[in-house]
């Protein structure tokens, strides 16, 4: 059984800019006690694929080597709370955050996904996905984005509102 960590599978896959920005937001991750779980079942099961979390809420999740060779994909979700909504973020995250909204464009395969609604920094969203944002190879700009978003995010489950 292979039990090797993401940065095992970012160090091997990756190369250059996206190798460094993929282990400075695991790095960052896991200063803030953030837990990995390589998921390997069905669909995932022969990818590189882990879901990220803190105190049992799910805050990302993590493709590497995924869609293309060389690539790695992040995926926001909220654990169905408002954490980003009203946040009053800087001008600079919202924009990379708004860039990246995970719009729903069509068939899911089964034909049962539909697009929902969502409020990310005082800005609302219709017709996204299964997930608020998605970032593929994200650069270094985006990367602290990533690591905004992390931080909001872990602030709003410290405090006991997401149940």
């Amino acid at each position: 059984m292979d039990e090797r960590k993401i940065e095992d599978f970012i160090t091997e896959y990756l190369t250059g800019e996206k190798q460094k920005n993929a282990l400075e937001f695991v790095k960052y991750l896991r200063e803030n006690e953030m837990v990995f779980y390589r998921d390997k079942n069905g669909y995932w099961e022969d990818k590189l694929y882990w879901w990220v979390s803190y105190n049992g809420k799910y805050m990302c999740f993590i493709l590497v080597n995924g869609y293309e060779k060389g690539d790695w994909v992040i995926w926001f979700d909220d654990a169905d709370t408002d954490c980003f909504a009203d946040y009053p973020a800087d001008a600079g995250t919202k924009e990379i955050a708004w860039a990246n909204v995970d719009i729903f464009h069509g068939d899911c395969g089964d034909g049962q996904c539909e697009g929902f609604r969502k409020v990310i920094f005082g800005r609302e969203f219709e017709s996204l996905y299964r997930t608020l944002m998605c970032f593929t190879n994200p650069d270094a700009g985006a990367t602290r984005c990533m690591k905004e978003l992390a931080r909001i995010w872990l602030d709003y489950i410290e405090e006991g509102i997401a149940q």
